[in-house]
């Protein structure tokens, strides 16, 4: 059964495109079929996937506009998974569907004729609470929330679950928090560790166990346009999306076992 997570979270620099791009790539390893969808006009995970945004003849931006199907927006990624990429383009796209009837639903409504190729569809989000980013949630089953363990990191969860919640409730009733995932991690940083256990605190099991730390292997990476899987598949931030990857299968296993 295919599942759409949307990466998600509106504070910048918290590591949502290295999570989407590096666990497309753990879960393509594990012969999971992939999709990753680039929303952020940014174009870093078209980019981390290996293809240059500024080469794009269709991008996302014509799917959501209708233009596109999205099997024909589609390229491979060296990585294993399938990328529906993204560029500046889609900065005009939110412009234009502003006007368009049942705007919020344009990405789910394209996904709807390709979701059942994939085992799981992940979404990268904006650093905003914007039009593309309601697009992501609404097409999605759920989310993933990448933080990294500071003051002001909790701050803004409260605003994003609250945007997750009136979506809930007003268009897309599937959807739930999938996981809080901590990112850039540092346990020698007492406010790390602090935060953190504030986190498991309040949200239990819904904190994903496995953390993603600081990685120099980690952050280099994008630079090649490759997933750490690819640079450097020994390096601690590569064995942390590894374990990522199996922590979120074992627990859609677990799941579907008491759906079923």
């Amino acid at each position: 059964m295919s599942k759409t997570i949307t990466i998600a979270n509106q504070k910048g620099g918290v590591g949502k495109t290295t999570t989407c791009v590096n666990l497309a790539a753990s879960l393509a390893a594990t012969r999971r079929k992939v999709l990753l969808i680039d929303m952020d006009p940014q174009g870093n995970a078209t980019m981390g996937s290996g293809v240059d945004k500024n080469e794009l003849d269709t991008s996302v931006c014509d799917v959501l506009l209708g233009d596109r199907t999205v099997e024909q927006a589609l390229l491979k990624s060296d990585a294993g998974f399938d990328l529906l990429p993204a560029n500046g383009d889609l900065t005009a796209a939110e412009v234009q569907l502003m006007n368009k009837i049942g705007r919020e639903r344009q990405l789910f409504l394209a996904l709807e004729k390709v979701k059942d190729e994939y085992d799981y569809i992940l979404i990268d989000c904006p650093p905003s609470l914007n039009m593309l980013t309601v697009n992501a949630l609404v097409a999605a089953s759920g989310v993933v929330i990448p933080m990294q363990c500071e003051y002001y990191a909790l701050e803004g969860l409260t605003a994003l679950l609250d945007t997750i919640e009136q979506i809930r409730i007003s268009v897309n009733p599937r959807i739930k928090v999938e996981g809080l995932l901590r990112t850039m991690y540092d346990p020698r940083n007492n406010l790390s560790n602090d935060v953190s256990s504030e986190l498991v605190e309040h949200f239990g099991d819904r904190v994903y166990r496995t953390v993603i730390p600081r990685n120099i292997r980690l952050a280099e990476a994008p630079s090649f346009g490759q997933p750490i899987l690819q640079y450097d598949k020994n390096s601690r931030g590569s064995m942390a999306y590894l374990a990522l990857a199996g922590e979120v299968l074992r627990r859609d296993a677990k799941q579907d076992h008491y759906v079923n």
